[in-house]
């Protein structure tokens, strides 16, 4: 995921088709002319898949079903500052302490707690406590020991008020050995609210570690397994990959194992960490902000992805690391370890059972192999040359011992840009046979991009859109990716493999929105996008089948229009002599700070401003995003100068024009994504998109002259002195579009008809030469562009219906739909 685009606060959506306030406005007409007897590009059969990452608590907390919180005591303030070995649990009776010396489980499971008897312990689990349910039954264990020859031990689910929930469990520790100690409850009363009560009785010491409770009733009733509700919408998709872990998962942190002397907490996700016996498993600080126990781990990935008949699709560090890091680890030796891990993770997944790995992937209970057919090395790295000479060295590897296996490289964290365009260069040259591209942009950026893949190169490698989503949760965003899918789908002799992103998200725990799947302790729920996923997911289609659509009539372009803007993130910077200036030379604005900052306001409400000798300084080195915005929103044909000299921190300056508000606006990224590009970003009710880049970096303390000049809908950049740079921003916004595709299973044509405006859309479908049976299956959502799902109401949910249909008919699109329509023809072409 690009650290660029990282929305924590839930966005307005688009009005880039608004509704009409009062009335209804007239339909606008079309024509889709379909050539039913042509074969358009084959569709993959793993066109579609889910991407899970563990980011907003989606697997411990989540998917993962296990309700004990920190049940290893391994949480620590390298995971998050506010943490403590025994964050989620609280003393009943007694003072437990948490330790870490020889007397532990394990090697890698270094921490335990003591606790002096008679004492007890009681766990919260997640969001408001672990969700319990009448007459279900849930297993519980705990290692211990204990330093007297037997000690009672109870273990009790209460309510917060100490009302038991289920009949307790009485265990005897017996000696001072580790051992594991389990029983069963049956819940004989529902809660939301549950709590694990663990208490031992006696005199002495007694030691704990893996505390767990787990529903017995999971997806497959697999053990240490995932959540049912979760696991049952994820494949009521019916995705025909998983692609796992990361993510930002895999590129950050130290590439390091988890091993003496200084048992690195902070790694990026190194697959044998994640197998074998739970209790054996190590702990990582997850990049998102909080402990990652890999009780889902590549076992329990790959039986996961089997079990809902999806492909699986890893994702190995490249050791290059990005999400705003962007490192390289130069160690010869460790590159290696890596690349033999890599090829170990593949004999883990397809080894016969008395290989080495498959041996450990047949004692964990799956003798067979899962079928492993495509891996991909590195995510968003966005340092090219370094990333693809190390992506170099492992595709080599891969494809010398298992020369089927699809190796798949990736284009950075953008969709566009100086090291978009580097990599896709290397990924060309190299004859890689699958590219990664990574995107999370606004609605109006979908709308516009449609035909994004048509130029691409049909004898290059193939793409991969493994993240993409339109920047919030609303209905009018899935419109907008419903809109984009029909082009994927056109060029699916381009594009075989596409993934939302991220996939699950617990509402306590956000780090990132938007998302498709929402969820709490009790329940869960499907957003709009998921929605749309689900639509197209199961009405895929085996080939496409030509059709071409009249357009929207657009209306005139108007020019750019706004105010200034001068902002930071993660830098401190100092700004000097603005001057706004019209196309011939008038002064419409100057400041040169010679006295105070009266001029401007903090729209963005961050950072600390203030007139210092003569300057505008921005001091605050974390804050992100710290717009302050001058002149009239009005303003349009201007020249803008500033001087910027970057103090400290991590990036440059920003530069904004165009300013309309906190969320509408453009701005020159100087020294962005950790001063390793620049490029002019747009932002459309918050959601931003790139439209020209650079490799251009800030140097610290060098003063640059700025010029950005504004004419009509073109702008021209220019660094002291020197033209950076222009872009035209014309891209039309068209609302209605449509694709065709034939299920061959069927002999049905699926009709897939997308109408992101306010107007309804009378269309006329023509079928020429085609011979269709009269009744058609109809799927439609449809509802308000700011309808969003919730645990309480589902405004967007698909509606069935039936029509009748002819070698030419008319159908009324409502306004904003997305609209599925499969009609049976009597003979296939």
């Amino acid at each position: 995921m690009s650290r660029s685009r990282l929305p924590v606060a839930v966005l307005v959506a688009s009005a880039l088709v608004a509704a009409p306030g009062t009335g209804q406005a007239a339909e606008q007409t079309y024509t889709v002319t379909v050539d039913v007897n042509a074969h358009g590009a084959d569709i993959s059969d793993t066109m579609y898949g889910v991407f899970f990452e563990d980011i907003n608590r989606a697997a411990d907390g989540g998917l993962y079903a296990e309700l004990v919180q920190n049940r290893s005591f391994e949480y620590d303030p390298a995971d998050n500052a506010a943490y403590t070995p025994l964050t989620a649990w609280a003393p009943k009776t007694g003072d437990p302490q948490v330790v870490d010396d020889d007397g532990r489980l394990n090697e890698r499971n270094r921490r335990y707690l003591r606790m002096a008897l008679p004492g007890a312990v009681i766990n919260a689990g997640y969001n408001s406590g672990m969700h319990i349910e009448k007459g279900k039954r849930y297993d519980f264990s705990v290692w211990a020991r204990t330093d007297q020859a037997r000690t009672a031990l109870t273990a009790e689910i209460t309510d917060p008020a100490g009302t038991r929930l289920a009949d307790p469990l009485s265990l005897t520790v017996r000696g001072a050995g580790w051992a594991r100690y389990a029983g069963t409850f049956t819940a004989r009363t529902t809660s939301i609210t549950g709590r694990l009560l663990v208490s031992g009785a006696g005199t002495g010491t007694a030691a704990l570690d893996m505390v767990s409770l787990f529903p017995r009733d999971t997806y497959k009733n697999r053990p240490n397994g995932m959540r049912r509700d979760l696991a049952e919408k994820i494949a009521a998709l019916h995705p025909r990959f998983v692609r796992f872990p990361g993510g930002c998962l895999v590129n950050t942190n130290s590439h390091y194992g988890y091993e003496a002397p200084n048992w690195e907490r902070r790694r990026s996700y190194q697959w044998k960490d994640t197998i074998g016996p739970v209790e054996q498993r190590a702990t990582n600080a997850n990049f998102w902000g909080y402990n990652q126990s890999y009780g889902i781990g590549y076992y329990e990935y790959f039986q996961f992805a089997e079990d809902i008949g999806a492909m699986p699709l890893p994702v190995v560090p490249a050791l290059v690391t990005g999400c705003g890091q962007n490192r390289v680890t130069d160690d010869p030796a460790l590159l290696q370890r890596h690349i033999q891990d890599t090829l170990d993770l593949i004999e883990f997944a397809n080894g016969p059972a008395d290989s080495a790995w498959g041996r450990k992937r047949a004692e964990m209970g799956h003798p067979a192999p899962f079928g492993l057919t495509h891996i991909a090395v590195g995510n968003e790295e966005n340092l090219p040359d370094a990333y693809f000479e190390r992506f170099t060295q492992f595709r080599a590897a891969i494809e010398a011992r298992y020369p089927n296996l699809t190796v798949v490289g990736n284009s950075g964290p953008d969709d566009t840009g100086a090291t978009f365009n580097r990599l896709w260069q290397l990924n060309r040259e190299s004859d890689v046979d699958m590219v990664d591209e990574h995107y999370y942009n606004n609605p109006t950026w979908f709308l516009q991009n449609n035909e994004r893949y048509d130029s691409y190169d049909r004898n290059g490698p193939k793409v991969f859109l493994g993240e993409y989503a339109s920047q919030d949760n609303r209905f009018f965003n899935a419109l907008t990716e419903a809109a984009y899918l029909t082009g994927l789908e056109r060029n699916a002799d381009v594009v075989r493999l596409a993934s939302y992103a991220p996939l699950l998200s617990n509402e306590d725990y956000v780090q990132w929105r938007p998302d498709m799947i929402w969820f709490n302790n009790r329940a869960s729920w499907g957003s709009a996008s998921y929605e749309v996923q689900r639509l197209f997911m199961n009405n895929v289609g085996n080939h496409v089948v030509p059709s071409t659509a009249t357009g929207t009539p657009s209306q005139e372009d108007q020019p750019i229009t706004g105010a200034i803007g001068l902002s930071t993130w993660g830098t401190a910077a100092s700004y000097d002599d603005v001057r706004v200036s019209t196309a011939d030379g008038a002064t419409l604005f100057a400041d040169d700070f010679s006295g105070t900052d009266a001029s401007w306001t903090n729209i963005a409400g961050r950072g600390s401003w203030s007139v210092t000798d003569g300057a505008f300084v921005q001091s605050d080195t974390a804050a992100e995003n710290t717009m302050v915005t001058a002149g009239d929103p009005a303003w349009r044909n201007y020249d803008l100068n500033v001087k910027a000299t970057k103090l400290s921190g991590r990036e440059g300056f920003l530069v904004g024009f165009g300013v309309k508000d906190s969320g509408n606006y453009y701005w020159w990224n100087l020294g962005g994504w950790n001063s390793t590009q620049s490029a002019v970003e747009k932002a459309v009710n918050g959601g931003k998109s790139i439209l020209v880049a650079d490799g251009t970096a800030v140097q610290t303390g060098r003063q640059y002259d700025i010029h950005v000049q504004v004419r009509g809908r073109t702008v021209s950049l220019f660094l002291d002195g020197q033209k950076w740079g222009e872009f035209t921003d014309s891209q039309k916004v068209e609302p209605f579009r449509q694709v065709v595709t034939r299920d061959t299973r069927t002999g049905e044509l699926i009709l897939k008809v997308v109408n992101a405006q306010a107007t309804a859309a009378s269309t006329t479908v023509e079928l020429p030469g085609a011979s269709v049976e009269r009744g058609a299956r109809v799927t439609t959502l449809t509802g308000d562009p700011d309808d969003v799902n919730s645990q309480y109401t589902s405004p967007i949910a698909p509606r069935e219906s039936r029509m009748d249909v002819a070698s030419t008919f008319t159908h009324t699109f409502p306004p904003y739909s997305v609209t599925f329509i499969r009609i049976k023809t009597r003979s296939n072409s």
